[in-house]
């Protein structure tokens, strides 16, 4: 009997060590390196994760936390939320229509620092092939800014980006974008409200960027 209870009583002790172990292995990794990039992505639209929750980090000091940033809304820009291309550079019309793009959902996280405030902004959308045929690969223009709404609207900060997508036999293929780098000023208290998130297509985005003038000799 006395032999029992000593082997049960190590084993014990055993499992009390591993777990204590493992406890102190997971408690080493930070945050951000348990997190993958696709759990975060799945953050930023509202999905449910496939990983615990991981604590979020302390805010630096003299910051806000993550909760007390201003985050405005974000939304589709009137006029911008398709994007259709016709056969031939012929109007989009009909069965000329060689590919149509959609949004279908739209997230954004921000984060502050002494620079100002940085977004993340989210978007999925689909390309949908036309009558004329789409193209092996697709790409979609997009532009994303962060306007000061009200009379006289002001544009604070605009950023242009394109994603290319493969589209696939079955003719309607999903794209999903983040854009990483929209950076402008912390907004005043009295207009912070006002602030809005847009996003839509904009072909602009395809057009070559200009090239870089020479100096005169």
């Amino acid at each position: 009997m006395v032999k029992v209870l000593r082997s049960s009583r190590t084993m014990l002790l055993r499992v009390t060590a591993v777990a204590l172990a493992s406890s102190v292995a997971l408690a080493s990794v930070s945050p951000v390196a348990a997190q993958s990039l696709t759990d975060r992505f799945k953050n930023l639209f509202g999905g449910k994760s496939d990983e615990p929750a991981q604590p979020k980090p302390a805010p630096a000091p003299g910051q806000p936390a993550e909760d007390d940033v201003d985050c405005p809304q974000v939304t589709v820009r009137a006029g911008a939320s398709t994007y259709a291309v016709g056969a031939g550079g012929k109007p989009a019309t009909g069965n000329e229509i060689r590919y149509q793009a959609i949004i279908t959902k739209m997230a954004r996280e921000c984060s502050r620092s002494s620079a100002g405030i940085t977004a993340r902004i989210g978007i999925q959308g689909r390309v949908i092939a036309g009558p004329a045929g789409a193209p092996a690969t697709v790409d979609v223009p997009l532009r994303v800014a962060v306007v000061q709404g009200g009379v006289g609207e002001k544009v604070i900060a605009s950023k242009a980006y394109r994603t290319t997508v493969e589209m696939s036999e079955g003719g309607s293929v999903p794209f999903t974008f983040v854009a990483e780098d929209l950076s402008y000023p912390v907004p005043a208290a009295a207009v912070a409200d006002s602030y809005v998130f847009y996003v839509g297509f904009d072909p602009q985005a395809l057009a070559p960027e200009p090239k870089a003038r020479g100096k005169k000799k």
